[in-house]
């Protein structure tokens, strides 16, 4: 097996509510979300995946369905976060994505994974599966969801 990983860019805000420091305000972050998945080879003559584990553009347009499209200018919010909830309501057509977890690096790339996961395992019928999200929530900070 062999794995490939593809790089994508979003922008979001958050607030984590029981921080004790300036995270718990509202706040955004450039987020970079790393894909990397692990098959076989495609060896199909012909093929236009021949050679490859999955083209880059396809995995880029799964997850940019699934995933980052979705949350690519949102707040992310907490389902239990009330007061930012009622705030976030009061604005018309603002796009708010509610998360049953704090949104942390470490929940988000979990949900990414989860989220991610079922849409790339077995593609191409080459064993093909999510091995890792690496999301980064500033250049110097990120966490990993292994599969």
């Amino acid at each position: 097996m062999i794995s490939v990983t593809r790089k994508l860019e979003f922008d979001a805000g958050h607030r984590i509510p029981d921080h004790r420091s300036q995270c718990r305000n509202l706040h955004g972050h450039r987020y970079v979300l790393e894909i990397t998945l692990t098959g076989d080879v495609v060896s199909h003559a012909g093929d236009s995946d021949n050679g490859m584990v999955m083209d880059f553009s396809e995995i880029k347009s799964i997850a940019k369905t699934y995933l980052v499209d979705l949350w690519d200018h949102a707040f992310l919010v907490y389902a239990g976060d009330a007061a930012v909830r009622g705030f976030l309501d009061t604005l018309p057509d603002h796009k708010t994505v509610v998360i049953d977890c704090i949104p942390t690096a470490e929940n988000l790339a979990r949900v990414a994974f989860d989220t991610l996961a079922p849409h790339y395992a077995g593609h191409f019928g080459q064993a093909l599966r999510l091995l890792r999200v690496r999301l980064y929530e500033t250049p110097n900070c990120w966490a990993d969801c292994v599969g």
